[in-house]
């Protein structure tokens, strides 16, 4: 209840106080603009034009201040264009005339008007019939006994009398009171629409291409490290085995003449390190593709990943839907690397693993009670998994004080 009065409030605000604003605004603009254009020919209207854009820009700017309240949103500010370097002080002048959403502006300050009082007074109605109709016994005491009073009850023939015209005005008064929340957040919405196509439709563009150009470029970072890494596992790893087995194999092959007993110890040793370079080469090949992951899906992947580390882990698994292979591999990996530096780093005793699904996002919550001092700044292990998760549109967060406990959040869109 608390929460929809504060809707309706924010909502009534906005539709009532707006009203002023935007008449102000309609008058200076449309009498700014007609001056402008009809002086342009001889240089005068040109700086009254820009003069215009910029009051129409200040206007634009306390409308989008409204608008993050109605619709629940951070206000987002277009770029502007900036003048030149180096312009000269009549192009500083007319900068604002180059500027598309400079024009959007004005034209939303024009436009604006009718939605403005449409929104202004289905509040003011919806306001004012259920105080009028849940108050009118206490007034209509009073204006009951005035000569020559007639009622709405009684020209419409429900009858005269003060108990039913009461009840009448409060059942009325009742129905628009329960309607009054939908109604005034359809006319708020109903303005900011046009507020947010106008002011902030294009900004809103702007940021999400920068977005996706953000999360390519992590994608790259991201595929990048990787191969480092895994050519650094490779080298340090497998390749030293390889090398050191073909010197063995080699040994053997000189041994066999002279001492067959050592040439069969040397060949017994190269059969041991050939093992463990397969499961070397096992484990490295999960990192890079793990079949479990493809073949069986995100839980049985998540619980052969806790099943190997080495701290003990409580797996609570709520989704086995299959989703798309990029999001499933964004959480398989983050999973992967988070429990690789908790069995490393954290000297923690118990981790919990967490994956469930809310609306269109999995969540993926890691926790341990280790030493803490995790984050995500570039240098660090978890600067990688929040790049991998934003190539695909998703968030790393990251509390982990000093002394712990840590808690890691990954979320994923899958929709």
């Amino acid at each position: 209840m608390r929460s929809l009065l504060r809707r309706v409030l924010l909502d009534t605000r906005y539709t009532l106080v707006g009203l002023p604003t935007t008449l102000i605004g309609f008058v200076l603009m449309v009498a700014g603009f007609a001056a402008g254009v009809s002086t342009a020919v001889v240089w005068i209207g040109v700086p009254l034009l820009a003069g215009t854009l910029m009051l129409a820009r200040g206007f634009a700017d306390a409308e989008r201040g409204w608008l993050s309240d109605v619709l629940k949103r951070p206000p987002v500010r277009p770029r502007y264009k900036p003048a030149p370097p180096g312009a000269g002080r009549f192009r500083r002048l007319i900068n604002p005339l180059t500027s598309g959403q400079s024009w959007l502006d004005l034209l939303h300050g024009i436009v604006n008007l009718p939605f403005a009082v449409l929104a202004f007074v289905l509040t003011a109605v919806f306001w004012a019939i259920p105080l009028a109709g849940l108050l009118w016994p206490i007034y209509g005491l009073v204006t009951s006994r005035i000569p020559g009073s007639v009622e709405l009850p009684e020209l419409l023939g429900l009858g005269d009398g003060y108990w039913i015209t009461a009840i009448f005005y409060v059942v009325l008064g009742l129905i628009f009171a329960v309607l009054m929340p939908f109604t005034i957040r359809g006319a708020a919405l109903l303005r900011a629409g046009l507020g947010r196509a106008l002011l902030t439709g294009v900004a809103e563009l702007q940021e999400r291409i920068d977005d996706l150009a953000q999360g390519r470029a992590a994608a790259v970072s991201a595929e990048a490290n990787a191969l480092r890494k895994l050519e650094r596992d490779i080298h340090d790893g497998p390749q030293q085995r390889l090398v050191s087995l073909a010197m063995e194999l080699s040994r053997a092959q000189r041994q066999l003449a002279k001492d067959p007993d050592a040439a069969q110890a040397t060949i017994k040793s190269a059969i041991t390190a050939t093992r463990e370079t397969l499961d070397e080469l096992r484990a490295l090949s999960r990192g890079i593709a793990p079949p479990i992951l493809s073949d069986r899906g995100l839980a049985p992947a998540l619980a052969a990943l806790a099943g190997r580390c080495t701290v003990p882990v409580d797996l609570d698994v709520q989704t086995v839907e299959r989703y798309q292979a990029a999001a499933e591999n964004a959480i398989y990996f983050v999973c992967a690397e988070t429990l690789t530096n908790v069995a490393k780093h954290s000297r923690a005793t118990v981790c919990t693993v967490q994956l469930l699904r809310i609306g269109d996002i999995l969540m993926l919550t890691i926790g341990d009670d280790g030493v803490g001092g995790a984050h995500v700044a570039k240098g660090h292990g978890l600067a990688g998994l929040a790049d991998r998760l934003r190539a695909v549109d998703g968030e790393l967060t990251v509390q982990s004080p000093d002394g712990g406990p840590t808690v890691i959040v990954a979320e994923v869109p899958c929709g």
